[in-house]
């Protein structure tokens, strides 16, 4: 039996064989859009630029990235609460002018605006007075600062509200609306001196009064104080 040689045959690699490999740039890419860091992704390269040109420290560079991520989010946060509350304006406290209520103090009301954690004792905030004071710019204003405090707001006029109540209440709906509507921790109800007198809308308002106390918080404004309470939801 004789011995036979075998021969080994090396194949260099062709162009289109050769493996193809990415820089440490595209790899990061890749990277932030698979984790979704949209922002980063966008001005990761000229925030580097930045850093190296003033020698920003690698704890500088990466604080930078996540804050202006960070920032974007919450700003995407609260444009998102901002249509959820579906405001019916833009209004600030700091615009209001307090000098056509001379007998208002302001320093509760902003102090509530300042600290937002009344929301998390469900405390109410009830706002009286004429038609054409402010009650409403006031309410708005209350409500542009919780939101910017990551609360979430729902906006309502009294009447219309009651009236989807009711609507819920004869569906057999209504438990399960008033559960809905605990997603959020501050509820408006504007104007209540416009909600009719009947039972049936009387009926319904306390209901979803009487589901919230103590639980979330409501924000009602009414051109009747309390005294007068009787006439919207009278007393048998």
């Amino acid at each position: 039996m004789t011995n036979s040689s075998v021969a080994q045959t090396t194949r260099t690699p062709t162009s289109s064989q050769t493996p193809q490999t990415t820089s440490p740039y595209q790899q990061l890419s890749r990277l932030l859009k698979q984790l979704k860091l949209t922002n980063m992704l966008t001005h990761w390269e000229a925030t580097e630029s930045r850093a190296l040109q003033q020698q920003w420290s690698y704890a500088q560079f990466l604080l930078s990235l996540c804050q202006q991520e960070a920032d974007r989010r919450a700003q995407m946060r609260l444009e998102r609460a901002k249509k959820e509350a579906q405001l019916p304006a833009v209004k600030s406290l700091t615009n209001f002018e307090f000098d056509h209520c001379p007998n208002f103090n302001p320093a509760p009301l902003m102090q509530l605006a300042d600290d937002d954690t009344w929301l998390d004792n469900a405390t109410n905030c009830l706002f009286f007075g004429a038609s054409g004071v402010g009650k409403t710019h006031l309410a708005l204003g209350l409500s542009q600062a919780m939101l910017e405090a990551g609360r979430r707001i729902k906006f309502f006029s009294a009447l219309a509200l009651v009236q989807q109540l009711q609507q819920d209440k004869q569906q057999l709906l209504l438990q399960s609306r008033l559960k809905k509507l605990d997603r959020f921790d501050l509820l408006i109800l504007d104007d209540l001196g416009y909600v009719q007198k009947s039972e049936a809308e009387t009926s319904v308002l306390f209901e979803l009064i009487a589901h919230r106390y103590e639980r979330k918080s409501l924000l009602i404004t009414a051109n009747q104080p309390f005294s007068k309470w009787t006439a919207s939801f009278p007393i048998r």
